[in-house]
């Protein structure tokens, strides 16, 4: 069949209303299911939610096949994030082009880095029939916590709907040039309990506020025991929200505060999880609400040297050694896809992600296909 053009797909994507909640993925999810299908992809759909569809597509592959290195592996989410109270300038699902911009919600995050490697996928499509395979990994709910590769990664068919991958590359808005990894996101409610009482006689109650308080306070303090990575940094910590109370004039018996931490490689977050235990002691309970590792593949590494190379080649310089501090699905699947190498690429403009009149540049999305189509060609190579 013809290969799609990559950037009317990211138009065609870009006009399905993803905004999640309530996601409704299994709109992009028809579209390019039929596109894969019809090039010879065999194509699995998996559900954790009504219409919060995922999508399975591998061709190519002969696993246990001595020699045979495992497939190449593209993943990318399909649903996007609400649109803001700015008013937008562009039809937030037009997908309309202006002077070589194309604007919408989901346009450099990341529908059009799911349309470039669908389209590089479908134009290798009869050299992947013979060589060591392609998948790609096309998720829901990736903006809210990465549901829905998560809920791939622990279901009883995991292994046969993932299968495994020699190397895996995450589309995100990149802007083309590859970063080696990203920081963990491990999120906490710390919750304090108390009993109520009258406010004017406050003696009677136990105010679970000044608890949470105390603890907040700790919290500033809090010093993680893991040294700064090379590239990522140090690990973080914020307090993002604080509740408690109904009343002015009650003491109130229940206070919570939600914190965000961002860890770096090699960070273990029951480790974490015990520290802050220690510190905050027997009156605060920690709950958690996310828990997405970090993930990083050295530039030493023999693949990653070859994605340097490649995107070097395209562009006319060394890419600089980078990481990010946003997660992304490779967090939930890396592990059932066997560890592979992992690198973040796409064509989206990184700081447009999440913005008012979001947009992607048209020729990016054009290279990134090109490129994309480079790293397939190379991994379906023989071995020197």
């Amino acid at each position: 069949m013809a290969t799609p053009d990559p950037v009317a797909l990211t138009q065609a994507l870009v006009r399905l209303n993803t905004v999640n909640p309530p996601g409704h993925e299994d709109r992009c999810v028809e579209i390019l299911a039929d596109l894969l299908s019809s090039a010879g992809f065999s194509c699995r759909t998996h559900e954790f939610a009504p219409h919060r569809t995922s999508l399975v597509a591998r061709i190519g592959g002969r696993p246990g096949s001595a020699g045979m290195r495992a497939p190449l592996c593209f993943t990318g989410h399909v649903d996007v994030v609400p649109l803001g109270g700015a008013a937008w300038q562009h039809d937030p699902f037009g997908a309309e082009i202006v002077d070589g911009l194309l604007y919408g919600r989901g346009s450099s995050d990341m529908k059009s880095g799911v349309a470039a490697f669908t389209s590089a996928a479908i134009a290798c499509a009869q050299q992947l029939r013979d060589g060591p395979g392609l998948s790609l990994i096309i998720t829901a709910g990736e903006e809210t916590g990465c549901e829905g590769a998560f809920a791939m990664a622990s279901s009883p068919q995991a292994r046969e709907l993932l299968g495994t991958a020699g190397a895996l590359v995450v589309a995100e808005p990149t802007g083309n040039l590859p970063l080696l990894g990203h920081k963990g996101a491990f999120w906490l409610a710390a919750e304090a309990k108390g009993v109520t009482a009258h406010g004017s006689m406050p003696e009677r109650g136990d105010n679970a506020v000044y608890k949470m308080a105390r603890a907040a306070l700790a919290l500033e303090k809090f010093e993680f025991d893991t040294a700064a990575h090379p590239l990522m940094g140090a690990p973080t910590l914020n307090v993002g929200t604080a509740r408690g109370g109904l009343n002015i004039n009650s003491v109130p018996d229940a206070a919570e505060l939600g914190i965000d931490i961002r860890t770096v490689a090699g960070q273990d977050h029951a480790q974490v999880l015990q520290c802050l235990c220690r510190v905050l002691g027997s009156q605060i309970e920690l709950r958690k609400l996310l828990d997405v590792a970090s993930v990083f593949t050295p530039a030493t590494d023999p693949w990653m040297q070859r994605v340097f190379a490649l995107c070097a080649a395209r562009s006319g310089a060394m890419p600089e050694q980078r990481t990010v501090s946003y997660f992304t699905d490779a967090a939930a699947l890396r592990l059932p896809l066997g560890m592979p190498p992992v690198v973040i690429l796409g064509p989206g403009q990184p700081e447009m992600a999440h913005q008012t009149d979001e947009y992607c540049r048209v020729d990016r999305i054009r290279e990134a296909e090109v490129l994309f189509t480079d790293l397939i060609t190379d991994w379906c190579a023989p071995s020197p």
